[in-house]
Order: C-alpha cells, then structure tokens, then sequence
C-alpha cells in the first residue's frame, strides 16, 4: 500500500493524509475455427495482375473485412470491443495471407507491398491494444473507445490507401469511418466542476504533484463518490484550495486523459483512488496526491465512480 503526505493544518486534533500480439516477422493466418471469413476466392489468380484484376482481388478482400469491422460500429460492452478487435484482427491476418500470394505487375508492387506491411501493423495493434481498450472501454465508454480504434485503424492503413488510390485503385470501403475526433479543452486548473451541499469553514489545499490531470471529490462521509459535495479539477504539477467544506468527509480521487465534461471522467487511462482516512469537519488540511516515501497517509483503489 503507498503513501501519500498530507499535513493538519490549523485547528486539528490529529494529523491526517499528509492477447499476446505475434513477434513474427509475417502475417498469420488463423486456424480453421476462426471466426474471421476467408476472401471469397481461395485460389489466387494467374499473375501478373494489370490494374483491373487486381482491383477485383481488392473488392473481394474488402467484402471479406466487412463484416469484422462492422461489429466495431455495434458493441456496447468492454469485453463486446475485445472480440471485435481479436475478430478484426484475425480477419487482417487472414486477408495479408491472401495478399501475399497474389503477384502483381511492376507498376503496381509498391502498393501491393505497402498495403500488406500496413495490413499487418493494423492487425498486430489490434491484438495487443484488445485488453487496454477494454479497460479504456469501462473508464470512457464503449462508443467513444470503439470509434478511437476505428479511427486508429484507418490511421493504420493510410499511407497504403493513398498510394492505392494514386495507382487508380480503391480499398477499405468498407471500414468505418467515424469522423474526426471531438476537440479536447480541459477544465482549467482549480475549477469547480461540482458545488453542492451545507457550506461549512473547512478547507483543503491539494497539491497534485503527478503528471497526469486529475478530479478531486470531496465526499460527505456516508455519501456515495458519484454525489460528491465538491468535485475540482486539478492540471498537473498544480494546486489549489478548496473552502467552505461543510461537516466531515472523504477525498476521491480520479486521473486519466481526454475529460469528458458531460460525464465528469476522463475517457483513457483512468485510476480511481481514495484516502483512507476520513477528514475531520471545520479544520485545514494540506494534501499531496504524489505518492512520497515519508508520506503518513494511505490510499486504496476503488470502482470507477
């Protein structure tokens, strides 16, 4: 359990807080249980391929990936978005295999090539990012989280879509496309994002010695964290106090990226945590969220609130 320091100030009569992705150098194709469809055409055809065939080989392979990254756009669980994303991922694979077993003129090889390494990157991150969304999932919601992954994945292929596209050939129709992402603006420091309550003469000053943003609840003791009497938001490497604080009460904690100002939660990388102790009523307090050796005050991993 780590510590934190916090500090009674004032009139006080004790002293408080003070999937695996694949290490190999080529695409994999899955084993015959996969739920990933095969292209509609087993057998490659005769090559070289000119532009025509070719782009009906591209057709085919985007008709197989539709299905797959279509169940991003309809998740509406954490663990939903995992299969979807393992799904996807092995649906890529299956698709580089067929790829690779495709020859193509010398006009069009760069693209070939390019399309099938980026194929392969897409695949591999949605294997090994399937467990962190899903925890993304649970902090900033589903449908948020998944249209980052869609947007990831068209990221992913971009440069081979654009070359595609210069040789006079089309790929990736049918990936979702969910637009740009909504504009990030965090509160400012020391913003009072919640104020409810009886007011009363206690205080806390709250320094928040951590790189990451985070949202401060003051709790009234035997209230739930989601009904916080104060909620403030506090940048980085930054502090502030809060007064006014009527009777005793708990601090919640919660850190993360990319706030959501209409849930009050950051929608990435989040923790929630609270102090042990409870803080006393009308009395100062000092408190540091960076964990410290000397620290004299403990803190404990809770739900997501």
């Amino acid at each position: 359990m780590r510590r934190w320091a916090a500090l009674c100030v004032g009139v006080c009569l004790v002293t408080g807080c003070g999937a695996k992705a694949d290490s190999s150098s080529g695409p994999v194709a899955p084993s015959p249980s996969s739920a990933a469809p095969a292209p509609a055409s087993s057998v490659p055809a005769a090559g070289p391929l000119g532009t025509a065939a070719y782009q009906a080989e591209l057709t085919r392979i985007d008709q197989a990936l539709a299905g797959p990254a279509s169940r991003l756009t309809r998740v509406r669980t954490a663990e939903g978005l995992s299969d979807a994303m393992n799904t996807l991922a092995e649906a890529l694979n299956t698709v580089a295999v067929r790829l690779a077993a495709l020859k193509v003129t010398s006009r069009l090889d760069a693209g070939h090539s390019l399309l099938q390494v980026r194929i392969g990157v897409a695949a591999t991150q949605l294997t090994g990012l399937a467990d962190e969304t899903e925890d993304d999932a649970r902090c900033g919601g589903v449908a948020y989280t998944s249209q980052n992954v869609q947007r990831q994945l068209r990221t992913n292929l971009s440069s081979a879509l654009v070359l595609l596209q210069q040789l006079k050939l089309t790929f990736g129709k049918t990936l979702p496309n969910p637009g740009p992402a909504p504009a990030q603006k965090p509160p400012d420091n020391g913003d009072i994002l919640v104020r409810r309550g009886p007011n009363g003469t206690g205080q806390v000053k709250i320094t928040n010695g951590t790189a990451k943003d985070v949202a401060v609840s003051i709790v009234t003791d035997g209230q739930p964290p989601s009904s916080p009497q104060v909620m403030v938001y506090i940048q980085a490497t930054k502090a502030t106090t809060v007064k006014q604080i009527g009777g005793a009460y708990h601090l919640y904690f919660k850190s993360g990226s990319e706030w959501d100002p209409d849930r009050r939660k950051f929608r990435s990388g989040c923790t929630f945590k609270k102090f042990a102790q409870t803080f006393g009523r009308n009395q100062g307090w000092q408190v540091n969220l960076k964990p410290m050796a000397t620290g004299n005050a403990t803190t404990t991993e809770v739900e997501a609130y």
